[in-house]
C-alpha cells in the first residue's frame, strides 16, 4: 500500500445519543503510515472519535471507509474482523484481563485469529522492554508496564493503524515520555499509521497532522506548516 492511500476515511461522521450530537460531520482523513494526533479539551468528543474510527460504535450518519470498504455495508461480525485485522486499540485504562498473564493477554487477537505468531510476540516483547515480565499479571505491573503489554497486543496482528486513546493519561512524565518515544519507534519500524488521541498540547510538534475536535466538530486541522480552519458553531 502507497503512501497516499488512506487506512481509514471518515465522510461527514455524526453520532447522536439520545437526542445528544456527541459527533457532528466529521470527515477525516487518515494515510498509511501517518502520525496523526487528535486533541481538544475534555469533552470535545475525543474517545467518541476514538470509539468510532476503532469500530467500536457505529456512527449515526455518515460513512467510516477502512482500506477503501464502507464500513455501513458490513454486518457486525464482518465490522469486527475488519477492526481485528485492520485496528490496534491501545485503550486510555488499559483493560488487561486480570486472570491472564501479559503474554497472554498481549496475544488475545491472535487467539481470535486462531494462529499465534511467537515469534512476532518475542519481537515485540523485546522492542518494548517488557520480555522479562511475560509471566506476569497486571496486579503485578506498574503502569507503564501494563501500557507496554497494551501497545504489544494492539500490535499483535501486525495492524494498519494503531489508535491510542490518552496513551499517556495516568503515566508520570518519566514513564510518558518513554512510552511515546516506543509507540513512535515502532511507527517507523513497521510502517503502521499512528493515530494518538490526546488533551496535551505539547504534543502537537511531534505528529504530522493535528486536529482540533471543539464540540464534537473539527475545528482546524494543522497539516505540516499549513493550518485549515473549519467553522464550528
Amino acid at each position: 500500500m502507497s503512501s497516499d492511500e488512506s487506512i481509514l476515511r471518515a465522510d461527514a461522521l455524526s453520532l447522536s445519543v439520545d437526542g445528544t450530537d456527541l459527533l457532528s460531520d466529521i470527515s477525516l482523513t487518515i494515510p498509511a503510515a501517518a502520525r496523526v494526533l487528535i486533541r481538544g479539551e475534555s469533552g470535545a468528543g475525543k474517545t467518541t472519535l476514538f470509539n468510532v474510527l476503532g469500530l467500536l460504535e457505529p456512527p449515526t450518519d455518515g460513512s467510516l471507509y477502512v482500506n477503501g470498504t464502507d464500513t455501513a455495508t458490513l454486518s457486525e461480525r464482518q465490522r469486527a474482523q475488519v477492526r481485528r485485522d485492520t485496528v490496534g486499540i491501545v485503550f486510555q485504562d488499559f483493560k488487561l484481563i486480570d486472570d491472564l498473564t501479559a503474554r497472554e493477554n498481549a496475544a488475545l487477537p491472535q487467539e481470535h485469529v486462531g494462529e499465534r505468531d511467537e515469534e512476532w510476540l518475542d519481537e515485540l516483547f523485546e522492542r518494548l522492554d517488557i520480555s522479562n515480565l511475560a509471566d506476569s499479571h497486571p496486579r503485578e505491573l506498574s503502569g507503564g508496564e501494563k501500557q507496554r503489554v497494551a501497545i504489544a497486543r494492539a500490535l499483535a496482528n501486525r495492524p494498519d493503524v494503531v489508535l491510542a486513546d490518552e496513551p499517556t493519561g495516568q503515566l508520570d512524565p518519566a514513564t510518558e515520555e518513554r512510552v511515546l518515544e516506543l509507540l513512535f519507534d515502532l511507527h517507523e519500524s513497521t510502517g503502521v499509521a499512528l493515530v494518538v488521541i490526546s488533551h496535551d498540547p505539547r504534543l502537537a510538534d511531534r505528529f504530522d497532522r493535528v486536529v482540533r475536535l471543539e464540540d464534537g466538530r473539527i475545528s482546524h486541522t494543522t497539516d505540516d506548516t499549513t493550518e485549515v480552519t473549519s467553522h464550528v458553531d
